[in-house]
């Protein structure tokens, strides 16, 4: 039962609609209609604890965590730097990736394997050298795999530290191998099923890692430059601290974000809970998706 006032309910509608809007973009609600309303089959169930964890409010501390963990492959970092437009347009990117996020996750199985066909065509021309010389493409397995298993491993400490309803142990591993299902799609070879395989990834990893110029630019462009209004500045503020604080301790050093103190580190964590509540509070859930329509009567 709802017990908000008019005027409480107002407050919520309004910040839901600006948060649905930078998240989503203008074209938001037909997305949405489209992929929680098109009747036919999907690519998870909604048991699946892809879902439960993809559509949480933890996803935004676990998103900006993962853009500053996948910085850190000098390869990924170069792609994204000359081709993503994260500077000129970080808006768009961000509703880009919700988007495909969105449908692979909910949508049909025909619209998620067309997101995903539509992602492999541009990273097939993303490709060039870095300032030291490396060659790199978008397309390339390795770097994909990077890519899947960073943003894989925030998304779960994410929805483990602040969501609604964390996974067990069970549905931990389930998480990773339903995220495994969209990655292979997209090139992956061999993603991680497991929580003890994806952490085996990341080690394989660790030698390839470091803080290039470009990295140490774009944590500077994300954590402290954000293209916000002011009034919005302090609770990113919060986010921004606490995707830090998730990072593991090594990915922080390397970036240059040391760690505060004790009293510090559980200020910043409140700080997450309570975000993250408000945006369960103002963003609706999403509308169930539209029955299979019934054959006709012989």
């Amino acid at each position: 039962m709802d017990t908000l006032t008019p005027s409480g309910r107002s407050l919520r509608e309004r910040l839901g609609a600006s948060l649905f809007a930078r998240v989503a973009g203008p074209a938001g609600p037909e997305n949405r209609a489209r992929i929680h309303g098109t009747p036919g089959p999907r690519w998870f169930g909604p048991e699946r604890p892809i879902r439960t964890v993809h559509g949480d409010a933890s996803m935004f501390i676990g998103g900006l965590s993962a853009l500053l963990l996948q910085s850190l492959h000098p390869l990924a970092m170069a792609a994204v730097a000359a081709h993503s437009g994260f500077r000129g347009d970080p808006w768009g990117r961000l509703q880009r990736t919700s988007t495909f996020l969105a449908v692979t996750t909910y949508g049909t199985a025909q619209d998620a394997q067309r997101a995903v066909d539509h992602v492999r065509s541009v990273h097939e021309r993303v490709r060039g050298i870095t300032a030291a010389g490396e060659s790199y493409q978008a397309a390339d397995p390795h770097l994909l795999g990077w890519v899947h298993v960073a943003e894989v491993d925030s998304f779960l400490r994410a929805h483990q530290r602040f969501g609604a309803h964390p996974l067990d142990a069970a549905g931990c591993d389930a998480y990773i191998a339903d995220t495994a299902r969209v990655a292979t799609a997209l090139g992956v070879l061999d993603p991680p099923r497991d929580r003890a395989a994806l952490a085996a990834r990341l080690a394989d990893y660790r030698t390839e890692l470091r803080a290039t110029p470009e990295a140490l630019d774009a944590a500077r462009f994300i954590l402290r430059h954000p293209p916000l209004p002011w009034v919005a500045r302090p609770p990113y503020a919060a986010l921004a601290a606490n995707a830090v604080s998730l990072l593991p301790p090594w990915a922080r050093v390397q970036l240059g974000l040391r760690g505060g103190s004790v009293v510090r580190e559980k200020c910043v964590r409140v700080s997450g809970h309570a975000l993250t509540r408000t945006i369960r509070w103002a963003i609706a859930p999403p509308p169930a998706p539209a029955p299979a329509p019934r054959p006709a009567s012989p």
